[in-house]
């Protein structure tokens, strides 16, 4: 049967209250640090997938009515057809007003 605590001798290393005290602020800066992450993490506001789908479609329609060729399209190697946006992308917003950019103030 093990002991149940070892008793104290010159080679036991025990951390004591010196220790216990930097890892609690270790954990305090911790919390501290993630909090400030997530608030930051909140201001980017980074392009949604069905916004970036909506511009693109918009400049090969933009292209379209201008008669050039359409960005965004490209040649298929094997069957030689132009594949791309031919109609509005498909997304779940349901909106039609061209998104919500970061520069748009919304």
């Amino acid at each position: 049967m093990l002991p149940l605590a070892m008793p104290l001798n010159d080679d036991t290393v025990s951390p004591g209250f010196l220790g216990f005290g930097v890892f609690v602020a270790l954990l305090v800066a911790l919390v501290f640090l993630i909090r400030s992450m997530n608030k930051q993490m909140k201001r980017i506001q980074a392009p949604r997938e069905a916004d970036l789908k909506q511009q693109e479609w918009e400049r090969a329609q933009a292209a379209k009515a201008a008669g050039g060729p359409a960005t965004g399209t490209r040649t298929d190697a094997k069957s030689g057809t132009k594949s791309g946006p031919k109609n509005r992308p498909d997304d779940d917003t349901g909106r039609t007003d061209g998104g919500g950019s970061a520069g748009d103030g919304a």
